[in-house]
């Protein structure tokens, strides 16, 4: 009888239980070898009040962000318009040079210039802190004897403080190399990072605004 009512009407366990008055635990027993359509699973969630709200409040907790995300877009194709020459360089150094991630502007180089830059812009126009900034080195193994003189070179070239740093990274040499590094970058790598959608998504708008494109895929 169970193997019935679940097989034709994609019951519960619950339901069959209370059905035929046994234990929830008996009816498992009975039923945990029958294998459901893609149907009757889907009807045992759309029954399933917990699972629709959530399902529910993910799909509107989405929307809305995606919505934000929209906004900030908008924003940033109407800065572009403006014709500020700096705005303009800012974006076009992150179009070439970012990390096109969906809610943080990043940028690595090894040109402290380019960094420097590009801190300088995300302060001028988005106005953000410098408890916002995160640095991140990325160094060779003969970095290692000087590692705080290399950390402390980026955060003097961006103006930044000590708690900005995050840990580095240290790529040791390969058991194949001969410790050798040719065109030796003195300081390694930086990566400057602000972890804020608006930032982001406002410099994406800009750079469709600039170049007359459309790139859904950087809202989502």
């Amino acid at each position: 009888m169970a193997r019935a009512l679940r097989k034709d009407e994609g019951r519960s366990v619950r339901e069959i239980a209370t059905l035929i008055g046994v234990s929830r635990s008996s009816v498992s027993l009975w039923v945990r070898d029958i294998e459901l359509t893609d149907d009757q699973h889907a009807a045992l969630f759309l029954r399933n009040p917990a699972y629709n709200g959530q399902r529910v409040g993910a799909q509107a907790k989405i929307a809305k962000y995606r919505a934000i995300r929209e906004q900030h877009q908008r924003d940033g194709r109407a800065l572009a318009r403006n014709g500020d020459p700096l705005f303009a360089a800012g974006c076009m150094l992150y179009w070439a040079e970012g990390s096109k991630r969906r809610n943080s502007a990043m940028m690595s180089n090894s040109d402290p210039e380019v960094l420097r830059f590009f801190v300088r812009f995300l302060r001028r126009y988005f106005g953000v802190p410098d408890e916002q900034f995160r640095v991140y080195c990325n160094l060779f193994a003969d970095h290692l004897p000087r590692q705080r003189e290399v950390e402390q070179f980026w955060l003097d070239t961006l103006e930044l403080p000590q708690s900005c740093m995050r840990k580095s990274i240290v790529n040791v040499y390969s058991k194949y190399s001969q410790k050798k590094r040719r065109n030796m970058l003195p300081y390694g790598t930086c990566r400057v990072a602000v972890h804020r959608s608006h930032v982001v998504q406002t410099i994406y708008g800009a750079i469709q605004e600039y170049g007359s494109f459309d790139r859904p895929e950087w809202l989502d």
